[in-house]
């Protein structure tokens, strides 16, 4: 019988807050046991596994960021849209750091299809049409905006840029700047 109070989107909840606690890796079922005070068999009438709540927390993490960079790029366009964008890529990434890294637990091929993945794909489409990209170079923009936008928001979180100067601030304002210039000036194919 399932324990009083615990379903499946509370342990989710609880497992993406412990992520930004002590980091995505860390989540366990034994440590959401604790937490609640449970026998790690009292979980199972909600989730399957460990596997299954991290793809659980993974799919929430996507959710939110989602919705997040909806709301920041609805009436944008240009510049404007990718910078707010980015913003909320480094944003996320900086408050919920676990659940930041749960967006990149690796999805079977039909969940990530069915996940809010698909909506960040869309919302950064929808940007690049204000900079007149046809396919196939709207997937490799894709392509380059998250690599850029993951491997600075990861270097940041791993604290590479602390020890020196400019701060990461204005690095991440040049690299923005940049992002648009060359999107503007995209290489046409050979």
């Amino acid at each position: 019988m399932a324990r009083a109070g615990l379903t499946a989107e509370r342990l989710t909840q609880a497992g993406a807050e412990l992520a930004d606690e002590v980091g995505f890796d860390q989540v366990t079922l034994s440590a959401l046991a604790r937490l609640f005070d449970v026998k790690v068999a009292s979980l199972y009438s909600h989730v399957t596994n460990s596997h299954d709540l991290k793809t659980r927390i993974a799919l929430l993490a996507l959710q939110e960021l989602a919705d997040r960079a909806a709301d920041a790029v609805a009436g944008r366009a240009g510049k404007d849209a990718l910078v707010a964008l980015g913003n909320v890529y480094r944003d996320y990434a900086r408050e919920h750091p676990g659940r930041y890294a749960a967006m990149h637990f690796r999805l079977d091929r039909e969940t990530a299809i069915a996940s809010a993945g698909v909506r960040h794909s869309a919302m950064t489409r929808a940007i690049l049409r204000g900079y007149d990209l046809t396919e196939p170079d709207q997937t490799h923009s894709v392509r380059l905006l998250g690599s850029v936008f993951h491997g600075f928001a990861t270097l940041e979180l791993e604290g590479g840029f602390g020890n020196s100067s400019p701060d990461s601030q204005e690095s991440w304002t040049r690299t923005l700047d940049a992002l648009d210039a060359l999107l503007r000036a995209w290489p046409a194919p050979e």
